[in-house]
């Protein structure tokens, strides 16, 4: 009895004890990481302009919430901004996809606007560029930046260009996701 009392006492002390397992690690690739995507929180997470979010009413409804951006609308010359950065991690990409819709009474292509996605180490690109001509309900676009070894910054840029005269299109966009894959 005593040969096993020690045989148990020699395993404890060389295996380090019973330990519990270590809890799995989250997967670093399926995060999504745009901390405001549906503007329920106003302009927080986001670079814009005063005036970008708005609630929706039951005449223009929100895609989702009640909140959405807004851009262009005023029959002025300007332009509107809304902008926001996230991280990639090593290994990852990224797949952002919004909703988009516009209201217009322009027969040309005088008010736009465009979606870009800039990544770090990658020249910008201009995904989408919409005009009188986008559809008035909402509809859903992607784009997306792939797998690097290295940890990475995107910028996902909406730039709005409304010129006076020419009639006035407003543009909406709402549910703005950013979600890492591997």
């Amino acid at each position: 009895m005593k040969v096993l009392v020690v045989l148990a006492a020699a395993l404890v002390v060389t295996t380090g004890g019973a330990q519990a397992p270590a809890p799995p690690a989250p997967a670093p690739c399926t995060a999504q990481v745009q901390v405001n995507p549906s503007f329920e929180r106003g302009t927080a997470g986001w670079t814009a302009g005063p005036r970008m979010v708005v609630l929706g009413t039951p005449e223009r409804p929100a895609h989702t919430g009640r909140a959405y951006a807004t851009f262009a609308g005023l029959d002025v010359t300007r332009t509107d901004l809304l902008r926001a950065t996230v991280t990639i991690p090593a290994g990852c990409g990224l797949d952002v996809r919004f909703y988009g819709r516009a209201d217009s009474t322009e027969t040309s292509r005088g008010d736009y606007l465009n979606m870009g996605l800039a990544v770090s180490g990658e020249p910008p690109k201009t995904r989408f560029s919409f005009a009188f001509d986008m559809r008035t309900d909402w509809q859903q676009y992607s784009a997306a930046a792939s797998v690097a070894a290295t940890e990475r910054t995107a910028t996902i840029t909406f730039l709005s260009s409304e010129t006076a005269g020419g009639g006035v299109t407003t543009f909406d966009v709402d549910d703005v996701t950013a979600t890492l894959r591997p």
